[in-house]
């Protein structure tokens, strides 16, 4: 089974390569049926930014997506939410997420909680393998992505798949207008 590649950066299976994954998402790319399809590659993790790496890499801002955790409290209640958007866009946090998860305002989860709730690095922090209460709203756009870079749960590299296959992951929800 051929994985994603993209540009001139080195791509093997993920499954492959767990030493390139937090376990969390080596865990959850080996129980999710497209996790073969899925392919790694090695990064400086001084690049794992993404302007800094799609300029390294010679990569299309385009094929980025972001990952980022918001949160927000409803009747005493947190409501987390992982939003993964195109790299050429942001999260509508203020309206769209703010909306989504019934909040009366959303905010960036800091970062210290987002590491030590995930078991991801900072910059590497991806949807897959993320912890089971929170949610996981995708932009539509991102499933037009034919090869999405995407973070690896580590900022030594990167995962690449399709953008379908991105916004078919466990507990995904596809939403309109969320990268704006």
């Amino acid at each position: 089974m051929s994985v994603p590649t993209l540009g001139s950066l080195l791509c093997v299976p993920a499954l492959d390569r767990p030493d390139l994954l937090a376990p969390s998402v080596a865990r959850a790319l080996g129980a999710w049926p497209g996790g073969q399809r899925v392919s790694v590659t090695e990064i400086d993790p001084d690049l794992a930014d993404t302007a800094a790496l799609t300029e390294a890499y010679g990569l299309p801002l385009s094929a980025s997506a972001n990952c980022v955790v918001v949160s927000g409290r409803r009747a005493g209640e947190e409501r987390v939410a992982a939003c993964v958007v195109r790299a050429d866009t942001r999260a509508d946090v203020n309206n769209l997420v703010k909306r989504t998860l019934d909040v009366r305002k959303a905010s960036f989860l800091p970062m210290d909680r987002a590491v030590e709730e995930t078991g991801m690095e900072y910059g590497g922090i991806t949807p897959v393998g993320l912890p089971a209460p929170w949610r996981v709203l995708v932009d539509v756009s991102v499933r037009d992505i034919d090869v999405a870079v995407i973070g690896s749960g580590v900022r030594r590299s990167k995962l690449l798949l399709s953008g379908a296959d991105l916004a078919d992951l466990p507990r995904v929800e596809v939403l309109d207008e969320l990268g704006i």
